[in-house]
């Protein structure tokens, strides 16, 4: 497999990392899986964010652990994530992970969505 191990280019707040852990018990997912976070076009600004969780890197896949958390990231998928804080909100605008994303010249209502 041809996977980059690099820096911790893309960060993962506190309040995320615990949810992250929270979510792989609540779904019985083995500690040693990674969450896969990518981008998709689709969404009202163009491009979208996905996570899910992997076993393994993928070819090609960058992989940067931060507070615990290994991530997995596809080539194309990191251009757009540079630079990127992925955090926990369970505020009074709804409950769920935010990409703070400095690529991001537009983004949506709903924070899930972006343009660059």
């Amino acid at each position: 497999m041809n996977e980059t191990q690099v820096e911790s280019d893309i960060k993962v707040t506190e309040k995320a990392a615990k949810q992250i852990i929270l979510i792989k018990k609540e779904n019985n997912i083995p500690d040693n899986f990674g969450l896969r976070v990518g981008v998709k076009g689709g969404g009202c600004s163009g491009l979208s964010y996905t996570m899910g969780f992997d076993e393994n890197a993928k070819d090609g896949d960058t992989v940067i652990e931060d507070k615990n958390i290994k991530l997995y990231i596809d080539g194309k998928s990191l251009f757009y994530l540079m630079g990127t804080e992925l955090d926990f909100s369970d505020g009074l605008n709804g409950r769920g992970f935010v990409f703070n994303n400095p690529n991001a010249v537009k983004t949506c209502g709903c924070g899930n969505s972006f343009g660059v």
